[in-house]
């Protein structure tokens, strides 16, 4: 079999799943169908429809669609079943059933972005930033019925530098998962394919990475620099870290760590001349705030916030 008869159905949602997409159609790889959500409403009254990142690369480049709103509708299955798929391939879409992963003779395998079986979950960038990893990646698998928890197929690894937010690394695994995708369907055709189940992984600590919500997002501010630091990029651009000054939502999207005495002083005590900086006191020191935005505001510099706002005296972030 080669590479223009493998029949290949791709499953995924958003940007980050277009890039394999795209790695597939430009390699010459036969992408039958790609499944992806259903067109999201948009606007005041939700009347306008906004399709998926993947389905308007699909679109653009006539792949067939299917947007199905359950993956267990009978007419769904049996649609899938008539595209006579080999292999499906899913990035960054939704658990599917078995009746589905289980459907082509060569089976369904999976990119997630991270060196699997660390963080398991749907936030796993998110969550390595946050926790301040040097190292991610990532992982092709095998699905199976637990999630993120099929036999490893290939990994690929990259660095995590301690300036980069979740964006920087976000945009560096899109790249990678489309080389991995398509390195793994060539060993699928070559014969050279082999898989590791997980438990076999030894020395691997299991941290989670489950979804994040705007609650998880709160920065505690009796944490140490580094922690709060980190949270802050783990979170940016998007969906942001916030706090609060004087019951109103601040969302921060860019700090440095920075010595100082903060003796006398109490975590998440604003410190500021007024006109070019805004420090926050930590639980061991002081975190320089240099992008945020004021609920209602646009998101800006601090010296640029502060030429036209005054901070009230002895302002704390709670």
């Amino acid at each position: 079999m080669t590479k223009e008869n493998l029949r290949i159905v791709y499953m995924g949602t958003p940007d980050f799943a277009v890039e394999s997409l795209k790695a597939l159609v430009e390699g010459g790889y036969n992408v039958v169908a790609v499944v992806t959500m259903p067109d999201k409403p948009m606007g005041r009254h939700g009347t306008v429809l906004q399709p998926s990142p993947v389905k308007q690369y699909a679109v653009e480049h006539g792949l067939k669609v299917l947007q199905p709103e359950k993956l267990k509708a009978p007419e769904f299955v049996e649609e899938l079943r008539s595209l006579k798929a080999d292999l499906q391939i899913v990035v960054a879409f939704r658990m599917l059933p078995e009746v589905v992963w289980s459907m082509p003779p060569l089976g369904t395998f999976n990119a997630h972005a991270s060196l699997l079986p660390k963080y398991r979950g749907a936030a796993p960038i998110n969550w390595a930033v946050i926790n301040g990893d040097t190292e991610t990646g990532i992982t092709t698998f095998m699905l199976k019925h637990e999630i993120d928890t099929g036999d490893i197929i290939d990994q690929v690894r990259i660095p995590i530098a301690e300036t980069d937010n979740v964006e920087v690394v976000h945009d560096k695994l899109m790249v990678l998962s489309g080389q991995l995708v398509t390195k793994t369907v060539d060993s699928i055709l070559d014969g050279t394919f082999k898989t590791i189940p997980q438990d076999d992984i030894q020395g691997v600590e299991l941290t989670p990475a489950p979804k994040i919500f705007r609650e998880t997002c709160r920065i505690n501010w009796e944490l140490p620099t580094k922690k709060i630091y980190d949270f802050v990029r783990g979170l940016s651009p998007y969906p942001a870290a916030w706090t609060t000054l004087d019951g109103k939502s601040v969302k921060i999207y860019q700090t440095t760590r920075e010595a100082g005495d903060t003796a006398g002083k109490q975590p998440g005590q604003i410190l500021t001349d007024g006109k070019s900086y805004l420090k926050v006191v930590t639980a061991d020191g002081l975190l320089n705030v240099e992008a945020l935005q004021l609920e209602g505001k646009k998101k800006m510099p601090v010296a640029d916030l502060l030429r036209g706002y005054k901070m009230p005296e002895n302002a704390f972030f709670r």
